[in-house]
């Protein structure tokens, strides 16, 4: 039997940066607007939060029930190791998902219903990154969606929800936070190439080898940063967001030496941190500034 801890560490806390950032940086653009509503962030906060939860258990479900987690560098997994039989860990998914719905629920239904089809699909598209017959994330498909979900739609979600609108400034915020969503999952993808190969998991990772994935997640990493003037004609207080540029060297130092196996590790730790400065950052001067 898991022990707590380990059901913890089995829930990846090192990636709820990945939910967390894109909604304090949707609340900075509806700030921006005028429109920020403090309950309503909160219930983004709740949807977000329980949504990656319930990403990180299914695909610990999904990994395991096929073998794919058998043998691993990376964090913890409950089903690959043992430590918690499948039928627990899926109600664990399912449990998190049934939060964020009822969240998303409330939230759309105060802002706007049709958003109700939009977290059908987020849920969907959790399900399906390691689920069912054909898992897209075992078509290298992953960081797409990623930047999709976690970027576009969790930030321009959070500034809609709020403002009742979006603009340039959402926009511009979600591209940075899905390119950086992304390189969390590029990392992870690097050190599992010789697994993910030999089990069958053709991510993008996989697909681009090592020498260019590690090329890829340098690129994500800088798209905040190129992002990151143009929000300047905001206002010239979104330059605050480069202190999280020594951050982001920090997370790519490990990718530009080449190190492998849980060695790189602490990227995603360390990429995550990157994420979430820069969004506080980035919101606090749209919203005070």
């Amino acid at each position: 039997m898991a022990s707590f801890a380990q059901w913890v560490e089995g829930a990846r806390p090192r990636t709820l940066p990945n939910a967390v950032a894109p909604v304090i940086a949707g609340t900075g653009a509806a700030a921006w607007l005028d429109g920020a509503v403090w309950w309503k962030a909160l219930l983004a906060l709740i949807v977000a939060v329980a949504m990656i939860i319930g990403v990180n258990f299914a695909n610990d479900y999904s990994d395991g029930i096929r073998g794919t987690d058998d043998v691993r560098a990376g964090p913890l997994r409950l089903v690959g190791s043992r430590l918690a039989s499948p039928r627990a860990v899926l109600a664990a998914a399912v449990v998190s998902f049934g939060v964020a719905a009822v969240a998303g629920l409330a939230l759309a239904l105060v802002s706007a219903p049709w958003l109700i089809a939009v977290g059908a699909l987020c849920i969907a598209g959790a399900w399906l990154y390691t689920g069912g017959s054909k898992p897209y994330g075992y078509l290298g498909l992953g960081e797409a969606a990623v930047f999709v979900f976690f970027g576009l739609v969790a930030v321009l979600g959070t500034q809609y929800t709020q403002a009742l609108r979006v603009d340039w400034v959402g926009l511009a915020l979600a591209v940075a936070m899905g390119s950086l969503s992304s390189a969390v999952l590029v990392a992870n993808n690097l050190r599992d190439i010789p697994t993910d190969a030999e089990s069958g998991k053709i991510t993008l990772a996989v697909r681009l080898g090592d020498a260019r994935t590690r090329l890829l997640y340098q690129l994500l990493l800088a798209v905040a940063f190129v992002v990151t003037p143009a929000l300047f004609f905001a206002t010239p207080w979104c330059a605050t967001g480069l202190v999280a540029v020594p951050l982001a060297v920090r997370a790519a130092r490990p990718v530009r030496r080449g190190l492998t196996g849980r060695a790189l590790i602490p990227v995603l730790r360390d990429t995550g941190l990157t994420m979430l400065v820069w969004a506080v950052v980035m919101a606090a001067a749209l919203a005070y500034f």
